[in-house]
């Protein structure tokens, strides 16, 4: 096990998981430029890493996030166009704009294990992740519009496509805060935990370390996002080309002898 901590962000490495913990409970997890540099160091240090197969996201003490910082938030609104150019969140040349948009191109399954309010921005964190968990003390709330502001940061994008448009609409004009049971049965939350829900996250990666060919959940992955803004057409021919890739790679033949040898398959890691 490995262990790293740098401005309020936390990664553990526990082979095949990697943990990324917010570690600023007294303000609920809030985020600050500082964390939001160090959650991308700490994201890609972990899908370098060929001991991970999938990271999990949390945070700590009785929040998950509680959004951008109320400090952070006042001087951006104070000074917008300056805060734009040169606000330093840990953005890579070619990202996408928004905070956490990044996630989507994680080569890795990317895991939001909720274990208390997530808002505003902990709400687009949770979102940007693939799946998520979320335990008895779990609530979710979009907050923007409350606050002056739009559907931010992708969740316009995310929102619709988790929920439906009507069920995003409602949350992003109302602001209400829903529980993690509604958050399920609206389908943003995928898995409910009554218990520890960051332990059933990890058991989450475990599994899939055991099943699945880390190469295969990358293509998946990339697959699914891209093919949400493709037409039929261009999806199928981009999958049937990806399928024939997959068929002609070392996963696939390893795949083919576990079978006949009754056996579990030895797939390769990704990582640096």
């Amino acid at each position: 096990m490995s262990d790293i901590s740098s401005e309020g962000i936390s990664l553990s490495v526990d082979d095949p998981v990697a943990l990324i913990r917010l570690e600023r409970p007294e303000r609920l997890n809030a985020l600050t430029p500082p964390m939001l540099r160090a959650f991308r160091r700490a994201v890609d240090s972990a899908a370098a890493d060929p001991a991970v197969v999938g990271i999990v996201v949390t945070g700590a003490g009785r929040g998950f996030c509680s959004g951008l910082d109320a400090a952070v938030l006042e001087e951006t609104t104070s000074r917008a166009e300056q805060a734009r150019s040169s606000m330093d969140t840990g953005a890579r040349r070619g990202d996408l704009p928004g905070l956490f948009s990044y996630l989507l191109a994680v080569p890795k399954p990317v895991v939001a294990a909720v274990n208390g309010v997530a808002a505003g921005g902990g709400l687009v964190l949770a979102a940007a992740c693939d799946v998520r968990f979320a335990g008895p003390d779990a609530s979710f709330t979009t907050i923007f519009l409350q606050r002056g502001l739009v559907a931010e940061h992708g969740t316009s994008w995310l929102l619709p496509r988790l929920l439906g448009p009507g069920r995003a609409l409602d949350l992003l004009w109302t602001s209400r805060r829903i529980d993690a049971v509604a958050a399920e049965r609206c389908g943003l939350v995928e898995h409910l935990v009554d218990g520890d829900v960051v332990a059933a996250a990890c058991d989450y990666v475990r599994r899939l370390a055991e099943v699945a060919s880390p190469e295969a959940m990358a293509a998946t992955k990339r697959m699914v996002y891209d093919h949400l803004g493709l037409g039929l057409a261009d999806a199928l021919r981009d999958a049937d080309d990806t399928a024939w890739a997959a068929v002609a790679g070392p996963d696939a033949a390893e795949g083919a002898r576990a079978l006949l040898d009754r056996r579990p398959a030895r797939f390769g890691r990704l990582g640096a």
